[in-house]
């Protein structure tokens, strides 16, 4: 099996906690680095990985064949579509994009690229949402015509990060 050289779009929280943990430890997946625009980090957690200073040196990287889009959602189709057309696969955080017609630009030239693009999906093994699928799956509520989920947490300071805090396309506040 060839290992699959995988670099990250950052290395803040979801790049330090949901993916280079994982990418390191699978025998299939190699953690090529992370392009940091500001705090040069990841290499204090990952000494043998490369900080990229952008994500044009990121993609000129022959190595990396796979790139996770894991910035913010306003950023996703624009930084996934340099990624397709750089002749990489991509991983895009969920919101995959801000719009279904961006969803489907990606998707058909991923096909054009013969390249495979796929949404994180982590959320699938989390419990709340395991127990409504085996309640959807029993038929316990009979036919579902709408349903709502939503994820919120409190947190009584505000972020630093004027990504996080300020309303912005495919991020609710």
């Amino acid at each position: 099996m060839e290992t699959i050289n995988t670099a990250l779009c950052s290395s803040g929280l979801s790049g330090m906690v949901f993916h280079a943990p994982f990418i390191d430890l699978h025998p299939g997946f190699k953690l090529a680095g992370s392009w940091e625009r500001s705090k040069k980090l990841i290499q204090q957690h990952y000494p043998h990985v490369k900080s990229y200073p952008s994500l044009e040196a990121l993609l000129a990287d022959d190595r990396v064949i796979l790139v996770v889009v894991n910035t913010p959602t306003y950023t996703h189709y624009d930084y996934a579509k340099q990624a397709l057309l750089a002749d990489k696969y991509v991983v895009v955080e969920k919101a995959f994009t801000t719009t279904v017609a961006e969803a489907q630009n990606l998707k058909e030239l991923a096909q054009k690229q013969g390249k495979k693009l796929s949404v994180y999906q982590n959320r699938r093994w989390d419990s709340d949402f395991k127990t409504v699928k085996k309640i959807v799956q029993e038929g316990l509520l009979g036919d579902i015509i709408e349903a709502e989920f939503q994820f919120q947490k409190y947190k009584p300071t505000l972020s630093h990060k004027q990504h996080v805090e300020a309303p912005s396309p495919g991020q609710e506040h």
